[in-house]
């Protein structure tokens, strides 16, 4: 009797285990996009441009959202442009330093855009959004600032990196600029959540990995060693699956820090010089 009593607690505690481990998994999953995206709207923070030549434009994303974006225009059209896809806090404002400084190092104009449900975009942020953003911003470069596709670098910040890829596999291109990337959503979760079932349950994929080797342009990595939110393995996968031309850039003990752009823009600069359009 004992014997039998235990063995039924024993059940009682592996059942009950079970089902807190169950609700640990259906509560993160519907709390999924809250923890994916951290969007500012335009009320809680719009910081003023770093750059006096930043205009302020709109346009429409692939799915007809409309998107507002800050365009750094180059001193002439065939210098080309970065359309820089930002990360998954904020909202374009607070990447308005780096923008500024990747036109006054680079020569080349910036079109910083937000997503859906970002500054003061409506909607709310979603990963086929955040592709169509990316989508929208390509075509308003390409008809209304009249910047060629071959002049045309795809740079991803973190999450960004998503779009970016996307993106890279499927237009045309000068080069592909990937800072502080992850190859996928799941992977990344599964590093602060190794107990959880990441890649089984997690709706958005974001699968950075399985599309860059069907982008064909050349590629810039960059990435801390000390970066505690997306560890330096990801930027070695993604190197290692990227095609040639290729560079990875290790920045030895930074994290995951949007304002050391001046540790990787020199290396970046000459190898946008070596990658004509």
């Amino acid at each position: 009797m004992v014997k039998q009593s235990r063995l039924r607690r024993g059940g009682y505690i592996v059942l009950f285990s079970l089902l807190i481990y169950l609700g640990m998994i259906g509560v993160l999953g519907s709390l999924e996009r809250y923890l994916v995206f951290h969007p500012l709207s335009a009320k809680q923070a719009w910081l003023p441009p770093e750059d006096p030549n930043t205009q302020e434009v709109t346009f429409t994303s692939a799915d007809g959202t409309p998107l507002v974006a800050w365009w750094l225009p180059p001193r002439q059209p065939q210098e080309g442009a970065i359309l820089y896809a930002h990360g998954n806090g904020g909202n374009i404002t607070h990447r308005g330093r780096v923008a500024a400084q990747l036109r006054q190092e680079l020569g080349v104009g910036v079109l910083l855009f937000d997503y859906p449900g970002y500054g003061k975009c409506p909607g709310t942020p979603t990963e086929q959004g955040c592709y169509a953003a990316a989508e929208g911003a390509y075509r308003w470069l390409n008809d209304a600032a009249k910047i060629e596709p071959a002049r045309i670098v795809l740079y991803g910040e973190s999450l960004g990196g998503g779009p970016a890829i996307e993106l890279a596999r499927r237009v045309e291109h000068r080069a592909l600029v990937l800072v502080f990337c992850f190859t996928s959503l799941p992977a990344v979760a599964k590093d602060h959540y190794p107990f959880l079932p990441t890649f089984t349950f997690m709706r958005m994929r974001f699968d950075n990995l399985a599309k860059i080797p069907h982008c064909r342009r050349p590629v810039f990595i960059t990435h801390g060693t000390d970066d505690r939110v997306v560890p330096f393995y990801h930027a070695e996968q993604l190197y290692a699956a990227a095609n040639e031309p290729k560079v990875l850039l290790p920045l030895e003990g930074k994290g995951h820090d949007l304002m050391i752009v001046d540790l990787y823009l020199p290396a970046l600069a000459d190898f946008l010089a070596r990658q004509a359009p």
